[in-house]
């Protein structure tokens, strides 16, 4: 048998599955110290021989961490997605600024944050650029994801008729959990929670993996829009979510 090479273990309790991804059983943890052999790789994950001459997969994203936290958040693979993007600005604000903007500026919050958990974190767009939604969504699928989230910022047909956020989802069996977990986080960003509703996305329709798309205001209301754009309610709202994950997975 050929390897692809040996490495030390640099962190304790990192789980061993018997496939790649969260959804596996887990068969043994590795301790810190450990040596192990490095089979073959899939979806940022390492099929591995254990000293003890069984094999599993583990998270790549685990091996290299010094130290590492372990839990169910750290182990997962999470897509953002920011809406819009490039020449496809998205909504304009009460203020004619574009909903891309802070679609962005949202997504790399919560990118941060899942990061300083461990989370492998995965972006759609990292900046101003023009992403088509299949390539959004086949993203999550060839990844493997545990979770895919796509922010938005709503508008309604007329300034001032609307206000809220939502949180949608396409298929009950696989997405209504994931957006009830998250949904529930949401109830003190200072904006009324309108609650979980089906939605026919694109970026929901054709994913194969959990997925949620997150309408976080009305960006042509002017209540909306003043949070929208304040950094205290990003970053609150980007915890809010990072704590709806981690009850996600601690559930699943």
């Amino acid at each position: 048998m050929s390897y692809l090479g040996e490495t030390v273990v640099e962190s304790d309790n990192i789980n061993v599955r018997t496939g790649p991804s969260t959804s596996f059983k887990v068969t043994n943890t590795l301790k810190k110290g450990e040596r192990i052999s490095i089979i073959r790789e899939k979806n940022n994950w390492s099929y591995v021989l254990l000293p003890d001459d069984k094999k599993g997969w583990v998270a790549n994203w685990l091996l290299a961490k010094k130290n590492a936290t372990v839990t169910k958040l750290s182990e997962a693979t999470i897509v953002l997605d920011p809406g819009h993007g490039g020449n496809d600005s998205g909504a304009l604000s009460i203020k004619k600024k574009q909903e891309k903007i802070y679609t962005l500026q949202m997504a790399i919050r919560v990118a941060n944050l899942l990061k300083a958990r461990g989370a492998n974190v995965l972006l759609t767009r990292d900046s101003d650029s023009y992403v088509g939604l299949t390539p959004r969504a086949k993203l999550a699928e060839s990844n493997n994801a545990d979770a895919f989230i796509s922010f938005h910022f709503d508008s309604s047909p007329n300034d001032n008729e609307a206000t809220g956020l939502t949180s949608y989802y396409y298929k009950k069996s696989t997405d209504l959990a994931l957006a009830s977990a998250l949904n529930v986080e949401l109830n003190n960003t200072g904006l009324n929670n309108r609650g979980t509703e089906f939605g026919d996305f694109l970026v929901l329709r054709e994913n194969t993996q959990p997925s949620v798309l997150l309408e976080l205001g009305y960006i042509n209301t002017k209540y909306d829009f003043k949070l929208i754009q304040n950094d205290n309610f990003q970053e609150k709202t980007a915890e809010s979510i990072v704590k709806g994950l981690d009850n996600y997975f601690k559930n699943k």
